[in-house]
Formats: C-alpha cells, sequence, structure tokens
C-alpha cells in the first residue's frame, strides 16, 4: 500500500491497550495540546516540539562520561551540571538538536517526541493485526490533543481504513469545527473529554473555556459519529452532585443522549516524575490530597448513579464494555 510521507511527532506508541475504545488496540500519542489541564499526567504531551527529560539520578557524571557534551550541537554550552558532576537541566540556548539524548546510555536525558513518517507508525500497527482481527480492536489515535498535528493524523486514519483497521480517536474537542469534520469518515469511535460545564471553571482548570469543546460534542453527534464521552472526577474540581447534573442535562437536552456510554474516571496522582524531569512544578500541587480510596470510589458510583437518573448510560471507570452494535 502507498503512504503519504507526511510525518508528525510522537511520543509514544502502546501495544495490547485495553481502555481507550473495543477490543485490543495499538495507541499511538501525538505531542501537542491547546488545553493545560493541572491534573494532566502527560506534560510532555502540550508542547508539539521535541523536548528533553532529565534524569540526574541516572547521570554518572560528566568527568566519567560527558557523551552529552560531545554530541550537542552546541559544544555542551546549553547543558547544566551540578557541582557532583550530574547533569541537571539545560539553558535557552538549547535548540533541541536531541544529540545529547541520543547518545545517553544511562537514559539520564531523554527525548521527549521521536519525527515519524506515516510509513512508520503504520509498519509497528500492523505488528498487532492479528490481535485487532481476533478481538474487535484496532488503532486508538490519542494526545496531547489528535487535531493539533490533524493532518498528520488524518493521514494515519485513512491508512488505517485502507487496511481495513478499526479506528478511534481521543480528543479534548478543542479545535476548529471544520478540521474535526475532516476525521467523520475515517473515525470508528470518539472518545471525548467533557471536564466541567462551567466555562470559567474549565478555563482555571485546564487553561480554555468549553463553549468551542460543547458546539464540537453537538456537530459529532449529529454527524451520526459514535461518541464515548469521559469525565475524568476530580477531587474539589468537578466532583460536585451540581456539575454531573448539568453534564447529564447537555447530554440529554443538547446530546439527545446519543453517545455509546459515558465513563467517570477517577483521577490518579501520575506523571510527577515527567513535571520534575522537565523542570516544571506539579500544577495540582505537591500538597494535594486524594480521599481515601473507599470513599472516592463510592463518590463516583453515586456521581454514575445520578446521571443514570437521567437515563444517560453512565459508568463508573472505563472496564465496562462499550454496547457499538
Amino acid at each position: 500500500m502507498a503512504m503519504t510521507q507526511k510525518k508528525g511527532i510522537v511520543f509514544n506508541i502502546q501495544h495490547f491497550t485495553v481502555h481507550d475504545g473495543p477490543g485490543i488496540r495499538t495507541e499511538v500519542f501525538l505531542k501537542g495540546c491547546p488545553l493545560s489541564c493541572k491534573w494532566c499526567s502527560n506534560p510532555e504531551s502540550i508542547d508539539p516540539r521535541r523536548q528533553l527529560g532529565i534524569y540526574p539520578d541516572k547521570c554518572i557524571g560528566k568527568e566519567r562520561c560527558g557523551f552529552c557534551v560531545k554530541a550537542c550541537s552546541k559544544q555542551g554550552k546549553p547543558l547544566v551540571f551540578h557541582e557532583n558532576g550530574q547533569i541537571i537541566g539545560t539553558t535557552t540556548e538549547c535548540i533541541r538538536c536531541m544529540k545529547c539524548a541520543d547518545a545517553c546510555f544511562t537514559h539520564a536525558i531523554k527525548s521527549w517526541g521521536e519525527q515519524k513518517t506515516v510509513e512508520e507508525v503504520m509498519e509497528e500497527v500492523l505488528q498487532d493485526r492479528v490481535y485487532y482481527q481476533q478481538s474487535g480492536g484496532g488503532i486508538t489515535l490519542n494526545g496531547g490533543e489528535v487535531t493539533v498535528q490533524w493532518e498528520f493524523a488524518l493521514e494515519l486514519l485513512k491508512a488505517s481504513r485502507a487496511e481495513g483497521i478499526n479506528t478511534c480517536v481521543e480528543t479534548c474537542m478543542h479545535c476548529k469545527p471544520e478540521i474535526l469534520a475532516k476525521f467523520y469518515p475515517y473515525t470508528d469511535l470518539f472518545l471525548a473529554d467533557l471536564k466541567n460545564m462551567d466555562s470559567a471553571a474549565h478555563k482555571h482548570w485546564s487553561g480554555v473555556g468549553n463553549e468551542l469543546i460543547l458546539q464540537n460534542l453537538i456537530q459529532t453527534v449529529n454527524a451520526g459519529v459514535p461518541l464515548v464521552l469521559r469525565i475524568p472526577i476530580i477531587p474539589d474540581v468537578n466532583n460536585s452532585e451540581e456539575n454531573i447534573r448539568a453534564s447529564a442535562q447537555f447530554i440529554v437536552d443538547q446530546l439527545g443522549n446519543q453517545v455509546k456510554q459515558v465513563q467517570l474516571l477517577p483521577y490518579k496522582k501520575m506523571g510527577t516524575e515527567k513535571y520534575a524531569s522537565m523542570g516544571l512544578p506539579y500544577p495540582m500541587g505537591e500538597e494535594y490530597k486524594m480521599p481515601p480510596r473507599e470513599v472516592w470510589e463510592e463518590n463516583i458510583r453515586h456521581l454514575a448513579a445520578v446521571m443514570q437518573s437521567y437515563g444517560v448510560p453512565a459508568v463508573p471507570g472505563s472496564n465496562v464494555k462499550i454496547p457499538l452494535d
């Protein structure tokens, strides 16, 4: 099959995933996101460019090694070292050539993001074809936000469809409606977040208001494309019964309850080491505490029941099979 040589920045490809679409899937994560959710567990996904992650504890020291300095396009000038010789960061002189990461055999310097062609990604995806056939699985595009690299993502979906592979797109829905519409003919299922019905709260916690997101959800349902909604439930952010009732009312009134499932996903404090590797503070704050597990699980079950009282097909978590027939 002839494929376009269009390139994109991919920061991860996960095989054998089972929570982001039906069956066994290969999940392709693209860099770049217009949101900045404070609970995000993938801070390396936000910037669409390649980035460095620094892990000082893995560094054996500039004097003992120094491969990063030798490989650097700027003769090591952007690299910052602790007095003990371990790398601790970079300066603004860094041009992101990533040669230091390529040279670092201890993985103290990690490259977040790799440029790949459609053909290179599909080569990995096709390795798992037999599992898709046996389980009803396929490819899931994720991010970041898939529509940031929409041209590359669209070519991946077209290539997958040409191979008879089921396609799924996980999206925050914050993009131009005309771009989102380009995905409809090549997407079997959308997974989309509904983070908060209050636009001001949405902007506070995620960096943007929710108006465009709600507009795109309505457009997607009207286009007849299968849709699963996901609500990441964050303590003291969006877990109020008021927000959940407003979400249910929107689903019934504006979406005609035409969603396959609404998944209430429990927040998990993850990715803190990634923030540290990029020299960033954890946005939720290190002091942020979760309720006891049994209390939290009961809260999510209660919120799912509230949505169900509106006739909305809500479930706690993502383990319940999505009814696609």
